[in-house]
């Protein structure tokens, strides 16, 4: 089995389907080629084709788009398009993913993004891909037949997990699932020099090589991160030479900017990663023409290196080895001239398009109902666009046996639907032989095997990118982060998926349930007790869940499992074996409606709102005052249930509203400035709040009992608010 092969001349070369063309390049190439058995034919008039598009584009922007204010961010692609144009041609897999980045534009068109689509997106008119949402260089291409690109992000190396987990899919969907189109797929990530520095990189680098994974690392290395040079960014400019001896990986290195040497060397690479041979980077050099993008002067490089960029040039390399050995001089001037016009058309069609509609710019934040209860799918990702909808579940609990503790509740749960849903897939740092830190997963990997339930690296970038990865696959990932303050790490990844559907203007979405245990327990600590669940609230896109018993904790992780949007799913650590939150399990179908409150207490006197393990603090309290008090449990913050907070609030014309998370910015504001708004003119009482002090959760029980709301500060403020 071959692991490494460092490559700087290349092995193998398809130029045409002779042996004449072969000798032909070899002449207008001297010394640069390498002859080695066919496995394909390349089609040089498409590649010149492709090339001279992207390059019209750029000049079309660059020179007078840009000026214009009709393109606001331009990154040009000049001098990485060849390289781009060679892998497309490529990646012909049935179910082959791409991981782009912000100057993957020649990979996209090569790949069939339509040269309108691409030009609209840019000038951010109607029916761009992501409808004027986002900048118009993060592209994406959702498909279930071909080479499917998943949606660019804005930020440097976030493109690497996500493609990661597309390939960790595609080897559960082939071996699990038994689809035989992801059989010989592979899944490529595409990225600059200066991307190899970024913590996806290296969690990627990490998965693909421990799981081996159908994975190719497509580098192109420019020299600079703007204005930042290579030497900076890896010891010595060259990451292929810093991972030759990385176990599990071919490396290849090569020349980008000669046509027929990176034909060959990406030829090799794809053909050896889609053959069995495990994962592979290949670095390519290649000059940036450009600057970094439209407003980057490039006054850090001096006058002659520009200049030997521009000797460098890949497009004019192309011209001396194909004019005339394979195109004649006015051949080649035509088919430059053909994509000149084309992309003038398509500028004259784009240019007659409106603006996006405002009115359409709060869609597909999340999923939504039509008022005939149908829903607008997704093109890609999550089970119902690939075809797999799972049932609704009831609301009417059906309790079966003795109470449970909301761990073996989350268990039970999770059992139930590995066993009736084969895509659902669980995840994360020991969550497979020892069965999670907090014991929610035991049994299961035993149970459902290690492709189903399985441990992850120690990186929560990792994590939760390959989630999304995943999920865009069609599949329904259940990773688990150990702590919630482990997944800042993460947050990248998180905010990333949470804004997907609505960036790609309902393109893509990637549902999946991230299972967070965090909050106080015996003691306390600033890293392993924190809530901070506003945090995901503020995160566009995502549902947050906080069950504050066995019950809720059943119905809503169903709902979550079942759904059609990521959620954070909040597992309160003094919950997971605590008596009060004890209830008989409610069966396999049940489930909780997210955004509906459960009115735990009827009352008149005032209304108190929790959720999470305050609730049970609150029930407490108020059956030590004996006072009248109406408490509302909202069990999700997003959505939460205004409706019935603001119907008890008319009612009992008091509230307080009780929280773990820190009260500056805390969920319990946003409530308040609701009410406020909303019932002002009901209330009799000013609106209270009781919550933990700004300060991170103290370790000692002595401290933490000093800060966190307890049933005796609950009471008090319950009588205070009761006698105003």
């Amino acid at each position: 089995m071959r692991f490494l092969a460092i490559l700087i001349e290349p092995r193998g070369l398809v130029l045409g389907s002779s042996q004449k063309d072969v000798s032909n390049l070899m002449a207008a190439s001297p010394g640069k080629i390498q002859q080695a058995p066919q496995r394909g034919v390349l089609d040089w008039r498409a590649v010149l084709h492709q090339v001279a598009v992207s390059r019209s584009l750029d000049d079309l922007e660059e020179s007078r788009l840009v000026a214009e204010r009709k393109v606001l961010y331009q990154f040009s692609a000049r001098g990485h398009d060849l390289t781009q144009v060679l892998l497309g041609t490529h990646l012909t897999g049935a179910r082959d993913a791409v991981g782009g980045y912000y100057r993957s534009r020649p990979l996209l068109l090569t790949l069939g993004l339509p040269l309108d689509e691409a030009l609209a997106s840019t000038m951010m008119r109607a029916g761009g891909m992501s409808d004027g949402r986002d900048i118009g260089v993060v592209f994406n291409l959702p498909r279930q037949d071909g080479a499917c690109v998943l949606p660019v992000c804005g930020g440097v190396g976030t493109q690497y997990t996500p493609a990661v987990g597309w390939a960790q899919a595609l080897r559960y969907r082939e071996r699990v699932l038994g689809d035989q189109r992801c059989a010989g797929s592979i899944a490529v990530a595409h990225g600059g020099d200066a991307s190899t520095a970024t913590n996806g990189f290296w969690a990627a680098l990490n998965i693909v090589t421990t799981e081996r994974l159908p994975f190719l690392f497509f580098i192109e290395d420019n020299g600079y991160g703007i204005s930042v040079h290579s030497d900076l960014q890896t010891p010595g400019g060259n990451i292929a030479q810093n991972l030759s001896a990385f176990r599990g990986l071919r490396v290849l290195d090569g020349d980008g900017c000669d046509p027929a040497a990176a034909a060959a060397l990406i030829e090799d690479a794809v053909a050896g990663v889609r053959g069995g041979d495990g994962p592979a980077l290949l670095r390519l050099t290649v000059p940036r023409l450009s600057g970094h993008s439209g407003q980057d002067t490039q006054t850090y490089k001096s006058a002659a290196e520009i200049a030997a960029e521009s000797a460098r040039d890949p497009f004019i390399r192309l011209r001396a080895q194909i004019v005339p050995s394979l195109l004649a001089a006015d051949e080649w001037d035509a088919q430059v001239n053909q994509a000149r016009k084309e992309v003038a058309d398509s500028l004259t069609r784009v240019d007659g398009r409106s603006a996006p509609d405002p009115a359409r710019v709060r869609r597909y934040v999340f999923s939504e109902t039509a008022a005939d209860g149908s829903i607008e799918w997704q093109q890609q990702g999550g089970l119902r666009a690939d075809g797999a909808a799972p049932p609704a579940g009831v609301t009417q609990a059906k309790p079966q046996g003795p109470r449970i503790n909301l761990v073996t509740a989350v268990r039970r749960t999770l059992e139930h639907e590995l066993q009736v849903n084969k895509r659902v897939l669980v995840f994360g740092e020991d969550v497979g032989r020892k069965g999670g830190v907090h014991a929610a997963t035991l049994g299961l990997q035993e149970k459902f095997g290690a492709e189903r339930v399985f441990d992850t690296s120690l990186s929560e970038e990792g994590i939760i990118g390959r989630a999304v990865g995943m999920a865009a696959a069609g599949l329904m990932p259940v990773p688990e982060i150990q702590f919630r303050k482990y997944a800042d790490p993460a947050a990248e990844q998180l905010n990333d998926c949470g804004t997907m559907r609505w960036r790609t203007a309902n393109r893509f979405a990637t549902p999946m349930v991230v299972r967070i245990p965090g909050g106080f327990f015996k003691c306390g600590d600033p890293w392993h007790s924190q809530s901070n669940e506003v945090q995901w609230v503020h995160g566009i896109g995502w549902h947050v869940a906080m069950p504050s018993n066995a019950q809720d904790a059943v119905g809503l992780l169903r709902t979550a499992l079942r759904g059609n949007d990521p959620t954070i799913f909040f597992e309160h650590r003094s919950l997971l074996d605590g008596g009060w939150a004890r209830r008989a399990y409610p069966g396999d179908e049940f489930v909780v409606p997210f955004g509906k409150a459960s009115v735990l207490r009827e009352g008149t006197s005032m209304t108190v709102v929790s959720w999470g393990a305050m609730v049970e603090r609150c029930e407490q309290a108020i059956e030590r005052t004996g006072l009248s008090v109406e408490l509302l449990d909202l069990r999700t913050l997003s959505p939460w249930d205004r409706e019935s907070t603001l119907a008890s609030v008319r009612k009992t014309r008091r509230c307080l509203i009780v929280h773990e998370d820190t009260i500056t910015a805390g969920f319990g504001a946003e409530i308040a400035a609701v009410i406020a708004k909303d019932a002002f003119f009901d209330l009799d009482a000013p609106i209270e709040r009781l919550a933990m002090p700004d300060v991170p959760s103290p370790h000692s029980s002595v401290l933490l009992d000093a800060v966190l709301p307890n049933v005796d500060a609950i009471a008090l403020a319950l009588s205070n608010l009761a006698e105003i």
